[in-house]
């Protein structure tokens, strides 16, 4: 995808890495310090996964590119260089934001060729991140899904989801939802370095449980697990029963992956952060991208043990569901510090 597959119609003049189509915008607000945004009008939006993933889904929207999570592992940080962006520092700070993708969803999906196929988001970049929230594409995107009655799926690291809790819970009554946060570890100290960005662990797991309580199906990814850094039984442990504890309706262990892009600049920060590793980790991937069979089985089974006692499973076809009519009123659940929603 270039910078002119992406052009917004008029507007002020961009750098002319982006063209003169793009507008770009800096905020001086603590959360947005050091961020730039480059809005752009995409030309499509349901994008089809290629036959070589390894995505159990097919159709796939990102109203977003790059992300201000800034997860040193993150796979996707290849997909910058693919506008003369890098995979490091931009990917971090370099946020593509497709302003029409509420109004493009709504159109794509009423096309005749369109199907109602299930449509995954998050899977790429979050579209719940920091950007979302001056932004708001997300409440206009599940309006025309829900309207469509479309069924789809959301992972993400974001606490910014619970702000679109009833648009979920309508969508949920029209089709089926499932949502699923992103858990690798509990370290507080690990997380700080390694996913700087988002909120933290327990504050996901609480997300966790709020959707669950409000009847939104939502699992765990628990990913990445580390090698030699959140990979001990110990670790699992603490970390599956923390799921456990949070009602997650299925727990599922992914080993890190380190992608073209996402390897390099992994490598950097761990040869900062822990030196001592670096040749193991050398030593693991060295066959490429996946750490080794033996490994990732070893990890599955741990993790589906402790899942096993603590009550939980994996995901499996079908987690999504739709909901029946409204239950009893009862009270919203407390919305609690206001932190929670503004990441």
């Amino acid at each position: 995808m270039r910078w002119d597959n992406l052009a917004l119609d008029g507007g002020p003049s961009a750098p002319a890495l982006f063209g003169t189509d793009v507008v770009t915008r800096t905020f001086d607000t603590p959360e947005f310090r050091g961020i730039t945004f480059h809005e752009v009008r995409a030309r499509s939006i349901v994008n089809r996964v290629p036959g070589a993933s390894r995505m159990p889904f097919e159709w796939t929207v990102n109203p977003y590119r790059g992300c201000s999570h800034a997860c040193v592992y993150c796979f996707a940080r290849k997909t910058h260089t693919y506008l003369d962006l890098d995979a490091g520092l931009d990917f971090d700070s370099q946020i593509i934001v497709k302003v029409n993708a509420p109004e493009l969803l709504r159109r794509e999906l009423a096309t005749p060729k369109w199907h109602g196929e299930h449509i995954a988001m998050g899977t790429n970049v979050d579209c719940y991140q920091r950007a979302e929230g001056r932004y708001r594409l997300m409440p206009g995107i599940l309006t025309a899904l829900r309207d469509q009655a479309n069924p789809f799926s959301i992972l993400t690291k974001g606490s910014l989801i619970l702000r679109d809790i009833e648009l979920l819970e309508q969508a949920a009554r029209v089709t089926e939802v499932a949502t699923a946060v992103s858990v690798g570890f509990l370290d507080r100290s690990l997380w700080r370095t390694v996913e700087p960005g988002t909120p933290s662990p327990a504050m996901r797991l609480e997300v966790c449980r709020r959707l669950n309580e409000r009847r939104i199906p939502c699992g765990v990814l628990m990913a990445p697990v580390l090698p030699y850094l959140s990979d001990s039984p110990d670790q699992l442990r603490a970390t599956v029963r923390a799921i456990a504890e949070a009602g997650a309706t299925s727990v599922t262990p992914l080993v890190l992956h380190l992608r073209s892009g996402a390897r390099e600049w992994y490598l950097a920060w761990l040869s900062v952060h822990h030196p001592r590793l670096l040749s193991r980790y050398k030593a693991l991937y060295a066959e490429g991208a996946y750490a080794p069979k033996w490994y990732q089985r070893r990890i599955t089974r741990q993790v589906h043990e402790f899942a096993a006692e603590y009550g939980i499973g994996p995901a499996r076809p079908g987690m999504a569901r739709r909901l029946g009519p409204p239950a009893p009123a009862v009270p919203d659940p407390d919305p609690g510090p206001t932190q929670l929603t503004l990441l």
